[in-house]
């Protein structure tokens, strides 16, 4: 029997695979984080550590669990930017992520963001809570078609693509572009091209040094100014300063965010900026998806132990 770290609560039926393989379950945090001393110290302790992505598990807590028996560690999300990888590697750790299983949600919640920042519905809600609505006007709240727009998506994987699925109900032409020639219809190679051709700019790429900033000021500018943008990968992906200034210049219209650069903070700037629809990372959160991430992740934890080569590696 092997002892395992969940490092804050799961929705219920989560952590099933390690209970049914028999595995010793501690929960830490009991509804606040573990903080990273805590983590450091606790990781020699257990065999395996099923964590969240708000979790920071640095070469130092890689390097203190493999003191002691640490063999793998499993993040509950699909990216894992919170984890030093090339040292779990380094170690004979395993990593596991929860790929597959979350998008059909975030795409629908990618979809959410499309419409309710091209249609400006957030500020127009805004105005009806506050009273700042006198009735209906034929000029008023005026805002832009989402069917027939031309989508432009950054990185085409499996997020992506189900957000392409997505389009085609609503007649959309879809681009995408990416590291490498998909050879698929709609591939653009070039970044520039695809954000001057598009409506509506979605982006799904992972954050790494090279997708880091990768939409900044020069970036935005090739964008039209009914153009709207929608990021629901990670927040650092976009430069949230040059955005607001596009924002707040009038430069494009509309953006759809789901994720910040040093969440859970959020840039005041955005916070205050124009037509700007913003939501706390919700991507995933349905009851039935993170029960899903919380299993697949569990269940990495529990191949790993066992010898077998899960799905889920990194």
């Amino acid at each position: 029997m092997a002892r395992v770290l969940v490092t804050g609560r799961l929705l219920p039926g989560g952590t099933d695979p390690l209970r049914t393989a028999g595995h010793d379950i501690v929960t830490g945090g009991d509804g606040v984080p573990l903080s990273p001393d805590e983590l450091v110290h606790m990781a020699p302790e257990f065999d395996g550590i099923v964590c969240h992505l708000t979790d920071r598990i640095d070469s130092e807590m890689l390097r203190s669990g493999r003191s002691g028996r640490l063999r793998v560690v499993a993040n509950v999300a699909v990216g894992y930017d919170n984890i030093d990888v090339t040292t779990a590697h380094e170690l004979g750790i395993a990593v596991c992520n929860t790929p597959g299983v979350l998008d059909a949600t975030t795409a629908d919640l990618a979809f959410l963001l499309i419409l309710a920042a091209t249609r400006g519905s957030s500020g127009a809600e805004d105005d009806l809570r506050h009273g700042r609505w006198g009735g209906f006007g034929l000029t008023s709240h005026l805002a832009h078609d989402v069917h027939g727009a031309t989508l432009g998506l950054v990185g085409y994987g499996r997020i992506g693509r189900a957000v392409a699925q997505r389009a085609v109900g609503f007649d959309m032409e879809v681009l995408h572009t990416t590291r490498s020639d998909t050879r698929l219809p709609g591939f653009i190679p070039d970044l520039g091209e695809l954000l001057a051709r598009s409506d509506i700019v979605s982006l799904h790429v992972p954050l790494t040094d090279s997708t880091r900033h990768l939409i900044g000021a020069a970036e935005l500018a090739r964008m039209k100014p009914t153009g709207v943008i929608v990021n629901t990968a990670r927040g650092a992906v976009i430069d949230e300063n040059a955005l607001a200034d596009a924002l707040d210049d009038g430069r494009i219209y509309g953006a759809g965010l789901d994720v910040f650069d040093g969440e859970p903070a959020v840039n005041p700037r955005l916070l205050a900026a124009p037509r700007a629809t913003l939501l706390p990372h919700i991507g995933s959160a349905t009851v039935g998806t993170r029960t899903s991430m919380a299993r697949l992740a569990s269940q990495g934890v529990c191949d790993v132990l066992e010898g077998r080569t899960p799905p889920n590696l990194v």
